[in-house]
């Protein structure tokens, strides 16, 4: 079977998609499938590319370099600046290209059911979550709302638009907000992932709080009441504008390109241009906004507890079954910056707390992953209260797919390696496009035979290839690492062997591959599983026999 992995995509999260690609292809199990891949630029339009293109450190490394020396994606280029090398292919001929679209994207266009819709609309079957699942777990106005209903939590929140949030006295407007939630206060961006938007006011103090308001709204005052160093455009030197106009270009941290001058209606779509309007209208008051920017912001009160995430997979008949909770903690708030750019996060599976609570939030995330119309798979995360209230939040319907995300972590729990986990995600995703009741005899004919090599698999199984390593952390890094690319090549069965000395060995269960350390896999190897971790194992076994 061909599988199409898009990433990519116009969405602020393309970066974290750019390297969930990498992921798929390195771990795409070649003995069943055959990756093609598909980027998805910056302006919404399919190109097929080679597996070279994945090979830079981050998707602006890869794309043309622009002549004005500025760091760039490519809708600050000119439109026809991939054409030369990156061919487009329109979505007529995705079936004469591959049968299935394995969705690698996240964030708004990505995530919410416009691609989704746009492949059914050309009967193309793809991974994840369908159109219901989709359009609620990108909007977390929406979601509180459902998940309030679907278990009765309680949670304090509240809303702006734009237009009320120009009109309103900020003070004010700051004021009640804190008699309402009290401090700190989360501000959140409605339909952005992976912590873009984010930001806790934990200060009474006015200036952070517009600060974050118009971070989240993905807009900027250059006046001098504004929030944000453009403010002082006026004063700054050659090089500081410079560098500030380069910061804009951050997903993560800036607005992002393009952006309206909202007095004008101008559309600038490039670092250099910004800085002529700017110098041009030195003096004028104006205001830039994202040509994606949001319309509403959301804000909710501060939870204090142990903060988790947990992953939800199901079988054939709908069942939902919760995965391992992981806990983070060590992390004053599991923003974009501690997610993908510090190590300072620490996780833990299961939850730090009773069997009893673990089993709850189990049931908790199953519920609404039900009750919310998600399918396929999904991640949802949620706090457990210090009086052992669990509080969900962000349904995520394409958890990121770095080798290390957390949601593969957990499937390691209960038997699945990374190719596994990518078998099981394809296979289900065929098995609940067929209950759309479009294209249906071909998706059965599709799932028929991925079924019966996977049956033929069991029947007879691969050769096993034995990786040994000693006591460094290093070899068993190098071993990890060896591991996954066998298992990838769909020829062996890797099996992971621990040399402790000339006496003693271990062979190490899948569960145990997302070990760091020596000291972390000895400890795995010697204590007691959780008595969760061996529920959750017989509780999925029905799902994972099948790729085991």
């Amino acid at each position: 079977m061909k599988i199409g992995i898009f990433f990519g995509g116009p969405a602020r999260e393309r970066e974290v998609s750019f390297a969930g690609g990498r992921t798929a292809l390195a771990n795409l199990d070649k003995g069943l499938f055959e990756p093609v891949l598909v980027f998805v630029d910056g302006r919404g339009r399919f190109r097929l590319v080679k597996p070279e293109f994945l090979r830079s450190p981050s998707l602006r490394d890869t794309l043309p370099a622009d002549s004005s020396g500025f760091s760039v994606y490519d809708e600050s280029l000119s439109p026809d600046a991939l054409e030369a090398t990156l061919p487009e292919l329109r979505p007529e001929q995705f079936s004469s290209h591959f049968d299935l679209a394995f969705l690698a994207m996240h964030g708004p266009d990505c995530e919410d059911g416009a691609i989704q819709g746009l492949l059914e609309w050309y009967k193309m079957p793809y991974t994840g979550p369908g159109l219901v699942g989709s359009a609620v777990g990108i909007n977390k106005i929406l979601q509180n709302e459902l998940i309030a209903l679907a278990n009765g939590q309680q949670k304090k929140t509240a809303t702006i638009s734009r237009d009320a949030y120009e009109r309103a006295d900020k003070a004010q407007f700051f004021q009640s907000l804190t008699e309402h939630l009290g401090l700190p206060i989360v501000v959140k961006a409605p339909h952005q992932g992976s912590s873009i938007g984010v930001a806790i006011v934990r200060e009474a103090d006015l200036t952070q709080f517009c600060r974050a308001v118009e971070q989240c709204f993905f807009t900027m005052t250059v006046q001098p009441d504004g929030w944000s160093k453009l403010s002082a455009w006026g004063e700054l030197a050659a090089d500081e504008k410079r560098e500030l106009a380069q910061r804009m270009v951050s997903l993560d941290a800036g607005i992002s390109f393009p952006v309206v001058v909202e007095q004008t209606g101008q559309v600038i779509t490039h670092p250099a241009q910004l800085i002529e309007v700017l110098d041009e209208r030195q003096g004028q008051p104006t205001r830039l906004a994202s040509v994606n920017a949001e319309d509403e912001v959301l804000f909710e009160e501060f939870i204090r507890g142990q903060e988790f995430s947990c992953g939800v997979i199901q079988d054939d008949d709908q069942m939902a079954v919760a995965l391992p909770p992981t806990e983070i903690y060590n992390a004053e708030a599991f923003d974009f910056e501690t997610k993908y750019k510090t190590n300072v996060a620490k996780k833990r599976i299961p939850v730090g707390t009773s069997l009893e609570n673990n089993r709850k939030i189990q049931l908790a995330v199953a519920e609404v992953f039900t009750k919310l119309g998600i399918n396929v798979y999904s991640r949802i995360d949620g706090f457990l209260t210090p009086d052992n209230r669990v509080l969900l939040h962000d349904p995520n319907t394409i958890p990121g797919m770095s080798p290390t995300s957390l949601i593969f972590k957990q499937m390691a729990e209960i038997g699945l390696n990374l190719a596994n986990s990518l078998t099981y995600l394809i296979r289900q995703s065929l098995r609940e496009r067929i209950r759309t009741g479009k294209d249906t005899y071909r998706l059965k004919s599709l799932l028929a035979s991925l079924d019966a090599q996977l049956a033929d698999r069991k029947a007879n199984p691969l050769p096993e290839r034995v990786i040994s390593f000693g006591e460094s952390d290093e070899s068993f890094a190098n071993a990890k690492q060896q591991y996954h690319e066998l298992a990838a090549s769909g020829t062996v069965r890797p099996v992971l062997q621990y040399i402790k000395n000339k006496t003693e060995s271990h062979e190490v269960p899948v569960y145990c591959l997302f070990r760091e350390t020596i000291v972390e896999l000895e400890a795995a190897l010697n204590d007691p599983r959780h008595p969760l971790l061996i529920e959750t194992t017989e509780r999925t076994a029905h799902i994972t026999s099948r790729y085991i």
